[in-house]
């Protein structure tokens, strides 16, 4: 049986890899007053979110799904806009390779050395080691993490994963998130791939960089807050750990006159892990999926659970 068309509004933006995505999925695109569905896409963030859902063009009660478009959403739930009902859905895995790609080169970067070689202004070989066979502790294994692991294999690292689902494939060990301070001191780049909650806020501070080993950089491609942007600084500073490599910091953006960015041990990028073609290619895919799920009566990807933050 032909499941009944889902009626879908893209917006407040129309854009059209996802009004295409719709209609290959066999959706139906319908202004904002008509729609089941809304995947939504937009500057305003929660604010318009909320407006198109309880403001003047009130719903009562037809829209049964959200998609959001990023993979984070610690920006969404603070503000009170994510519910049981509707359910609300993110990207979340829909990046994972384009950021676990950016996490990989990162690793590679802080072991040849490169952040200290891009800042020096005479010749000479900075320090370097081998990144083949390190070993890799990936906390948070989502898709980013499991994208990062398979991307690891080639490399022949010893991977160590702390997750709360389970053995991870691909890892040697896997523990539970309260366990993640256990693997710290085995591993040569500890890579933070975890959603940011409340738990997880800060779970990287000066306790945490203490039980690393001096040569070990951090790899956080997840969000600022879960790392204590002050005592990261003072842990590269003072040669507790190796360095740090980082597309996410708290604040963000990181101030031009942060300490962070006078330290030749710590490399920074813009958040830019995920490049607009492949984050338009990624939640496009991620749309389409859905919609085929929710006209089919199956639970969309990507559900998001208010009760635990993610």
């Amino acid at each position: 049986m032909t499941p009944t068309p889902l009626a879908v509004h893209v917006g407040p933006d129309p854009v059209e890899a996802l009004t295409a995505a719709v209609l290959r999925a066999g959706g139906r695109l319908v202004p904002l007053e008509e729609a089941e569905a809304l995947v939504y896409c937009g500057s305003g963030g929660p604010a318009e979110l909320r407006g198109m859902l309880h403001g003047l063009h009130g719903l009562h009660g037809r829209i049964r799904w959200v998609q959001l478009p990023a993979a984070g959403v610690e920006a969404w739930m603070e503000a009170g806009v994510i519910t049981d009902d509707p359910v609300f859905t993110t990207a979340v895995g829909a990046y994972g390779t384009p950021v676990a790609e950016h996490a990989l080169a990162l690793m590679l970067a802080a072991a040849r050395g490169l952040p200290q070689a891009a800042r020096a202004r005479s010749w000479g070989p900075p320090a370097t080691r081998e990144f083949a066979g390190s070993t890799v502790a990936v906390v948070g294994c989502g898709g980013i993490g499991r994208a990062l692991i398979r991307l690891l294999e080639p490399f022949g690292c010893r991977v160590l994963a702390v997750s709360d689902s389970g053995p991870v494939a691909g890892a040697e060990r896997t523990v539970p998130r309260a366990a993640y301070r256990e693997v710290l001191a085995e591993a040569d780049h500890v890579v933070v791939a975890a959603p940011a909650t409340p738990q997880t806020r800060g779970m990287f501070g000066a306790d945490e960089f203490a039980l690393m080993r001096e040569d070990a950089w951090l790899v956080n491609v997840a969000r600022g807050s879960l790392v204590v942007t002050d005592d990261l600084a003072e842990a590269v500073k003072n040669g507790v750990i190796g360095g740090a490599a980082l597309d996410v910091t708290d604040p963000e953006p990181l101030p031009a006159e942060h300490p962070l960015w006078e330290l030749d041990r710590v490399l920074i990028t813009p958040h830019s892990a995920n490049p607009r073609p492949s984050y338009w290619r990624g939640l496009a895919a991620r749309v389409e999926e859905n919609v085929r799920r929710v006209a089919e009566g199956q639970a969309p990807l990507g559900v998001v659970s208010p009760a635990r933050g993610f």
